[in-house]
């Protein structure tokens, strides 16, 4: 079996209005889990890696892991960097069989935003990899990219059409009011801005940050024209809250395959419930 397209998949969840949930991974553990959830809940899933994690893993052990988890689950699975920066190493990682990426130029201006991502999907359709970008600025901390309150910009609708048009996107991200990492209050996501641009724009649209949003406001940004939603920080808080309750009841434990199953299982859990709050589970065969 090969990685499914994230092109193809978003397509489907377009048209049936749903999502797929892209799930940053960052180890084995990581891929387990999520694949388990999928499978249990007959959902497609996209495993999202960042920069930081091809660093860590190494994109040979990265790349092979996800191709072993596409021969031992059965449900659509793609593979996907998210927030790479530097059109150079993206195509060296298209190169190696990487099948989607993100390019992230939205710190520059629209003009300079629009030449480099042109770039990278001129360079993507070499190797028949899905491309997304970013138009607007989704706040917060992801990995090593900050993102200020001020420096956070809106997608205006109308910029985002002749994004989309100049570039040849995939699917774009667009930053609505959601951010990366952990919110101190509830955020306030500009719904009537996202119909607008889902009304201007012919491609999926994303939605980044998406960790600590409420299930209600997901599910309406869903139902306007979000086709993929990110997770990342909820894995984390999931992951280590296993281990470190394993470490409280047993605080003698040395042993990686004692400490690490609790760590997954509520993993799985995490990810199960965001598989039922896009309304991917039971898509994995639909055509």
């Amino acid at each position: 079996m090969n990685f499914a397209s994230t092109r193809e998949l978003l397509g489907r969840a377009r048209r049936g209005q749903y999502a797929i949930p892209a799930f940053n991974i960052h180890n084995m553990e990581t891929i387990q889990a999520v694949c388990q959830a999928a499978t249990e809940l007959e959902s497609p899933v996209i495993l999202a890696a960042s920069p930081s994690t091809v660093q860590y893993m190494g994109p040979e052990f990265l790349l092979a892991m996800a191709r072993a988890a596409v021969q031992v689950y059965p449900v659509p699975i793609a593979l996907h960097l998210d927030h790479f920066e530097d059109p150079g190493q993206l195509q060296d990682l298209m190169a190696m069989g990487f099948p989607s990426v993100m390019i992230d130029a939205s710190r520059l201006p629209l003009d300079d935003n629009i030449a480099v991502v042109r770039e990278v999907t001129r360079l993507a359709a070499r190797y028949n990899v899905s491309v997304e970008a970013e138009l607007g600025r989704v706040g917060g901390k992801e990995d090593d990219v900050v993102v200020g309150e001020q420096e956070a910009l809106l997608t205006d609708p109308l910029k985002a059409q002749e994004f989309v048009r100049a570039t040849g996107v995939d699917s774009l991200a667009v930053a609505i009011g959601t951010a990366h990492g952990l919110y101190k209050s509830r955020p306030k996501l500009d719904f009537a801005r996202l119909q607008r641009i889902s009304a201007e724009v012919d491609v999926p649209l994303v939605l980044h940050g998406a960790s600590g949003v409420p299930a209600e406001d997901i599910q309406k940004a869903i139902a306007l024209g979000i086709t993929k939603v990110n997770i990342g920080t909820e894995l984390k808080l999931a992951f280590s809250r296993g281990i470190k309750e394993h470490f409280a009841r047993c605080p003698a434990s040395s042993d990686p395959r004692e400490y690490m199953p609790p760590g997954k299982e509520l993993m799985r859990q995490a990810a199960a419930e965001i598989i039922r709050l896009c309304g991917s589970a039971g898509k994995a065969g639909i055509e």
